[in-house]
């Protein structure tokens, strides 16, 4: 099965970002536009623009919880994706964050549903502008396709930094998807991107055959509730 699926990643990074440790449990939110909804280098809305909202709530422990919306339209009367995951994050040393957690995958108005749900755990390290991440296929609702835990992998490796002294960002990803629940033992998608006051602009492709190189600009916002 080919997961033609978030984020911009405005998911699953915005979604799964590792959680520092704070002072205080707070609940926040967060609204984001795309141009082009992006997941792993594969578009989740044929090209089209994707609005999306999501609610988080942190503890000063490290644990986190939440829920993230997007229109989605890669399968069959699909109109949106709904996500839950809930995770625990902190400080290793002054130079290293961890990050781990469970998120599970939701369409529930996809003409098959039973099809298109799964989930994963996932788990990364911080170390400097240096993120190293991977996610493990926990569970798949479709029936018959023999998918089971750990069927997929999906490595990842990012770098960002300033650029300049006003806020500007710069990140650079590369990502591998393996296993045989994505229906190719193997895929690669890699991008950069540029970032200031919530605005990015971004590039992001994959090795599957026939595909493109995808721009997308996108905006996001985030207040505490």
């Amino acid at each position: 099965m080919i997961r033609l699926k978030t984020v911009i990643a405005i998911s699953a990074l915005a979604l799964m970002g590792t959680t520092s440790t704070t002072a205080y449990a707070e609940v926040t939110a967060n609204v984001a536009a795309t141009s082009n909804y992006l997941w792993r280098g594969q578009e989740q809305t044929n090209g089209d623009a994707a609005i999306s909202g999501g609610i988080d709530y942190v503890n000063e422990s490290g644990f986190y919880a939440g829920t993230w919306v997007s229109n989605a339209s890669w399968a069959d009367e699909m109109t949106y994706e709904l996500d839950f995951y809930a995770g625990f994050g902190g400080d290793i040393n002054e130079n290293i964050s961890y990050d781990v957690g469970y998120i599970y995958y939701a369409y529930p108005d996809a003409a098959s549903s039973a099809d298109a749900d799964f989930s994963e755990i996932y788990g990364s390290l911080s170390m400097g502008g240096f993120s190293f991440g991977a996610s493990i296929l926990a569970t798949s609702a479709a029936s018959g396709d023999g998918s089971d835990f750990g069927d997929s992998l999906y490595l990842t490796a990012d770098y960002g930094f300033a650029i300049g002294s006003n806020g500007t960002e710069m990140a650079l990803h590369v990502g591998h998807y393996s296993g045989d629940f994505i229906g190719d033992d193997n895929i690669i998608d890699y991008g950069i991107s540029i970032s200031k006051d919530g605005f990015t602009l971004g590039l992001s492709d994959n090795d599957i055959d026939g595909s493109d190189l995808k721009a997308y600009v996108a905006y996001s916002v985030d207040f505490n509730l």
